[in-house]
């Protein structure tokens, strides 16, 4: 298997090594659902977030978050670590789209907004 970028974000913190730390990685396409439990658990991390493309120019991105042990429905923090990811990757999202539209499995679209002073909102689901 071909070696995949990675990031290790700090959520909720804007110093090193502090708030809550999730992987995320960037995929061209999607991958059998074994290699990404192993691609978590090889990381060990509370979680590690896998985004695919959509559709990038309008900021339309799949998202699934892996524990070591299982896929989970929804995380928080992950998501916003995804959203710092692409909003930092010119590459991958083009620096005019201020808005992102996170495509899950379970639990809906999750959106994610630039704001001005460069914080990320963040919109889940309640419940």
């Amino acid at each position: 298997m071909p070696s995949l970028p990675y990031t290790v974000v700090d959520a909720f913190t804007s110093v090193p090594f502090k708030g809550n730390p999730a992987a995320v990685i960037v995929l061209n396409s999607q991958l059998p659902n074994d290699i990404l439990q192993n691609i978590a658990a090889e990381f060990n991390l509370s979680e590690t977030a896998f985004i695919t493309p959509i559709d990038p120019s309008s900021g339309n991105f799949g998202l699934r978050w892996f524990t070591p042990q299982a896929e989970v429905a929804l995380c928080g923090h992950a998501t916003l670590a995804s959203a710092r990811v692409l909003f930092s990757s010119p590459d991958v999202l083009p620096k005019s789209v201020q808005k992102i539209e996170f495509q899950t499995n379970v639990s809906g679209i999750l959106t994610s907004k630039l704001l001005d002073d460069g914080r990320i909102e963040l919109e889940l689901p309640a419940g």
